[in-house]
């Protein structure tokens, strides 16, 4: 047994020098391949006739008329702008090339290289370590806090436009999260119904969160309250599904709360959507009893954000002293940050200095120590996310937030800016400092995605989640801004330049016939010259033995 461990350290450290050996003499063995294709040519140039092969080639070529060189060249240039629509349009939805992508994944372990992965981005270290660093869990895909009602905001907007606010994947990611949180309501059934009903209840709620129609969810909902009429999960989707106005949802919620039981999911759940009701119909001081008894009555609930929905609404009743004390408990170094705990306390401290702030003031006398600390704020901001700012300036057009989000990602971004930048404008100036000074954060950190500032580098993942969070007719926002592959590029080259030569060989055959003699001849050159060194070289003899046998 000691033998057999102590080997197995060392077997990988050989695999890894013979790959490493492999590919380091890769290059070599090109080099070598490449000289011996150059003498077999020459040793078999007189037994298979290849001078006369060659001649009867140019020959062939000479007789072609300009309009084949015409039509060879068009179609080249065809299909390279093929190509270069195909790679723009994979690149625009993807984010990558297709050529390139394929060459790193397929050919690149075959040449000795290091397979590519997509989580490279998300586990490797700042240094270059081995362990993986900590913004792995910031490509976690969140809950968003403060998500819209399906049946009274999201189905409107769909009525109006004609457009789905919601991703497949994103509704999916709900259906999970309901089934998680309400497995439990099933037990509110008399004893002697238990062993029958229990089963078939839950199996109909279960069904019911995951039907993709919504009316099949809804009919479904209706069947388990038939089945029990203290379902009280049951009413809960029919209130985030089926009511059209708040005030119908917030009745159907408070019914609901009315039979929860004791089930401590259900009852945060009832009870937050209960709170968001009051404030979408104004009545903010008793949404903010609501959230803040709650948090008092479930204090280990802080993975749940209640939080972000308390500062929403002390920021509408600009009750900014509260708003700062709930930042001084959640803005800590210890506590994941978000969107909304970066930027509030960046609003605060932008508020106390941005109804005098004057760029060109600024610029004369410097920057006051209140100004340079909502300065530092405003960049510590947009180092977290650095797609909000477009928003807030409405410089982007803004959507529906998604039911989840992505932390410093696009999606955000969205849901941060739709229910906070009526704050920011209420701010005097709050904005025009914001704008002044937001941009200066890409000087601080350079290679966003190397090395961070305040915060881990920014992760690679966010792109491709925002991706199937968001809507397809909202144009993602990237960071930071990915440069045209090379392949695109060279596919645009291609094809401009094999059309220029359609163009000129139609204009004028006769000139470009004789270009074209003079490039191959040049071209072909260095091989002529290598055959007459080899033959002065070498006795002819040699060859002549060689050849017969």
């Amino acid at each position: 047994m000691e033998d057999s461990t102590g080997s197995n350290p060392q077997s990988p450290g050989f695999t890894e020098k013979l790959k490493s050996w492999l590919s380091w003499s890769w290059t070599y063995v090109c080099f070598l391949w490449f000289g011996m294709v150059l003498i077999m040519i020459y040793v078999l140039w007189s037994p298979l006739k290849l001078q006369e092969t060659l001649t009867s080639a140019s020959v062939f070529l000479n007789t072609l008329t300009p309009k084949f060189y015409v039509a060879l060249t068009g179609t080249s240039s065809l299909i390279s702008g093929l190509i270069l629509i195909f790679e723009w349009w994979y690149f625009r939805k993807y984010g990558t090339s297709f050529i390139e992508q394929v060459s790193v994944s397929h050919l690149r372990p075959l040449l000795g290289g290091v397979e590519s992965s997509s989580t490279t981005g998300l586990f490797s270290s700042v240094n270059g370590d081995a362990e993986p660093r900590p913004s792995v869990s910031e490509c976690k895909v969140w809950r968003n806090p403060l998500n819209l009602f399906r049946g009274a905001e999201y189905n409107r907007y769909t009525w109006v436009t004609g457009k789905e606010p919601l991703t497949y994947y994103d509704m999916n990611l709900s259906a999970q999260d309901h089934q998680t949180f309400f497995t439990g309501d099933t037990q509110q059934l008399r004893p002697e119904d238990a062993v029958s009903l229990d089963d078939h209840l839950l199996t109909v709620m279960q069904k019911a969160w995951r039907e993709r129609n919504p009316q099949a969810r809804i009919r479904a909902a209706y069947q388990a309250i038939e089945i029990n009429h203290q379902c009280a999960a049951a009413y809960v989707l029919l209130a985030e599904e089926e009511a059209t106005t708040i005030t119908e949802a917030e009745r159907l919620f408070k019914k609901a709360l009315s039979i929860a039981g004791k089930d401590i999911n259900l009852l945060v759940y009832i009870k937050r959507r209960l709170a968001m009701c009051a404030r979408k119909l104004g009545r903010i001081k008793e949404a903010v009893k609501m959230m803040r008894d709650l948090m008092k009555e479930f204090p280990l609930l802080g993975m749940l954000n209640i939080h972000e929905n308390l500062l929403e609404a002390l920021l509408e009743l600009q009750a900014y002293a509260d708003v700062q004390a709930v930042l001084a408990k959640y803005d800590d170094i210890s506590l994941p940050k978000s969107a909304t705990i970066c930027y509030t306390s960046a609003l605060l401290k932008a508020r106390a200095v941005s109804d005098k702030f004057s760029p060109e003031a600024a610029s004369r006398r410097g920057l006051s120590t209140a100004e340079m600390n909502a300065v530092e704020a405003i960049h510590r901001a947009v180092e977290f996310n650095p797609h909000v700012p477009k928003y807030l300036l409405e410089m982007k057009s803004l959507i529906l937030p998604p039911e989840h989000i992505l932390k410093r990602g696009d999606s955000e971004a969205v849901a941060y800016a739709f229910f906070h930048l009526q704050h920011w404008k209420r701010a005097e100036g709050a904005l025009n400092l914001l704008h002044c000074t937001w941009e200066g954060t890409f000087r601080i950190i350079p290679y966003p995605l190397e090395k961070g500032h305040l915060f881990y580098p920014y992760p690679g993942c966010t792109e491709t989640a925002d991706r199937e969070l968001l809507p397809s007719f909202h144009e993602v926002s990237v960071y930071p801004k990915k440069e045209l592959p090379f392949f695109i590029l060279f596919t645009a080259g291609l094809c401009s330049f094999t059309a220029m030569l359609a163009m000129l060989t139609h204009q004028f055959p006769e000139l470009m016939g004789v270009f074209a003699k003079a490039f191959f001849s040049t071209l072909f050159a260095p091989l002529g010259f290598f055959a007459d060194k080899m033959e002065s070289f070498m006795p002819s003899s040699f060859w002549h033995q060689l050849t017969r046998i």
